[in-house]
């Protein structure tokens, strides 16, 4: 079965390879994932907003920079910055709960700036 560090480490290789089937792999069927915009849940509720983040990154230019992961037992907790082409993202932070090897719940929250 994957550590909580494990399936954290897969989820972000998963999504700066754009692999969208990948990231929801690592969830599990009764996943919430909280977000600004409300939650979402199971993989079918997850896949638009990754979809639409895929997009995002995928154009050139994106710049990622993660300042700070901790992990204790099922809890993982990441500190980011990035900037896309359509954004800055100042802060970025993921609250993720991991039991048996697949994220049963996740938060997101960001200080997210539109460009132009």
């Amino acid at each position: 079965m994957l550590s909580t560090k494990d399936v954290l480490d897969h989820h972000v290789k998963c999504f700066f390879e754009f692999d969208l089937e990948g990231i929801l792999s690592d969830y599990a069927p009764d996943t919430v994932f909280f977000t600004p915009d409300g939650p979402f849940k199971g993989a079918d509720g997850i896949r638009p907003f990754y979809q639409t983040m895929l997009t995002e990154w995928r154009k050139p230019g994106a710049v990622f920079s993660m300042k700070h992961v901790s992990v204790v037992g099922d809890y993982a907790y990441a500190v980011w910055t990035a900037e896309t082409a359509d954004n800055v993202y100042e802060l970025g932070t993921d609250t993720l709960v991991v039991r048996d090897g697949k994220i049963l719940a996740q938060s997101f929250a960001g200080k997210v700036t539109p460009k132009g």
